[in-house]
């Protein structure tokens, strides 16, 4: 019988990722994975991207993690989990290994996802390994220094689009990745916020259930990058959300479905201004950026809508 997600029988549940990490204090990335692993009741084999989560778990000689788990290549974890779902099917088949009730789980970050990982996830995906894929998005290279990638928003100070006289941040909207991966057709695919974990964790019992591949994108706030202090991560995520910059939805089976719909929906600034890296963009000169970032995020929760029927 599956562990009921109330926080009284989760706490009583020994934990996957060991405490003694060295990611940042407040950081996203370990709040996210704590939740995934503790929302699964199964055996599970992990592949793990190049990235801040592969680095700070696992400095030699230590490891910060309590099931079976691979570090891979920045661009090849997805290539690796299926490789790993395949072979233990082939075993089984052989008769070489008894059959288990085993879950496979990539983790990514927004750089080894959105941009350098996302052929193999794509290929994986296409061919119907049953695995589930993590985006821990935290909009940037964060772990070689703050570099942009195609999931930094529009406006935002990066190491590689830094806010100046030339340009103000960074001159692209993001990538709709989660679009992306629901156009391959796969059984399901949702996007998720660690402020919300109730959601996060019933979306990760649905995917890892759901007899092929699936991918999460869960929004993963960096203090060090998006500079806000670090006792405010799961606070700023919210407001992510309640501004509908990041709205929480799933697409099971082809059928679109909003998870959340805040009952109030603040501007945009108000996430925008809590964070450094925005903060050039409320000069008087760049206004007219916080304008466009809020037509774009208006302009994707109104298809949004249309999408989960509730336009």
């Amino acid at each position: 019988m599956a562990t009921k997600l109330v926080p009284k029988e989760l706490a009583r549940r020994p934990e996957r990722l060991a405490p003694g990490h060295r990611l940042c204090a407040g950081c996203g990335a370990s709040i996210v994975v704590r939740q995934v692993l503790a929302a699964i009741d199964q055996p599970v084999v992990v592949a793990n991207a190049t990235g801040c989560l592969e680095v700070a778990t696992s400095i030699y000689p230590y490891t910060a993690w309590r099931v079976p788990w691979i570090h891979n290549a920045f661009e090849n974890a997805a290539a690796t989990i299926s490789g790993v779902e395949a072979a233990y099917r082939s075993l089984v088949r052989q008769n070489k290994m008894p059959e288990q009730d085993v879950r496979f789980l990539a983790f990514g970050g927004d750089g080894g996802t959105y941009d350098i990982g996302l052929q193999s996830l794509s290929g994986a995906a296409e061919r119907g390994h049953q695995f589930l894929y993590v985006c821990y998005d935290n909009g940037a290279y964060m772990n070689t220094g703050i570099q942009r990638s195609s999931a930094t928003p529009l406006g935002a100070h990066t190491t590689t689009s830094p806010a100046g006289k030339v340009r103000p941040g960074k001159e692209q909207t993001r990538k709709d990745l989660t679009a992306i991966m629901a156009a391959h057709g796969i059984p399901y695919v949702a996007q998720a916020a660690p402020s919300q974990w109730r959601d996060l964790m019933t979306k990760t019992r649905k995917a890892v259930d759901c007899g092929g591949a699936a991918f999460m994108n869960v929004l993963s706030s960096c203090n060090r990058g998006w500079r806000h202090p670090a006792d405010e991560t799961i606070e700023i995520t919210q407001l992510a959300v309640d501004t509908c910059y990041w709205p929480l939805f799933e697409v099971e089976d082809g059928q679109w479905r909003l998870t959340y719909r805040p009952k109030e929906k603040p501007p945009v600034e108000e996430w925008l201004k809590r964070q450094g890296r925005f903060r050039h963009l409320f000069k008087p000169e760049n206004r007219h950026i916080v304008d466009e970032f809020q037509a774009d995020v208006d302009r994707r929760w109104e298809r949004l809508l249309r999408l989960c029927g509730e336009a």
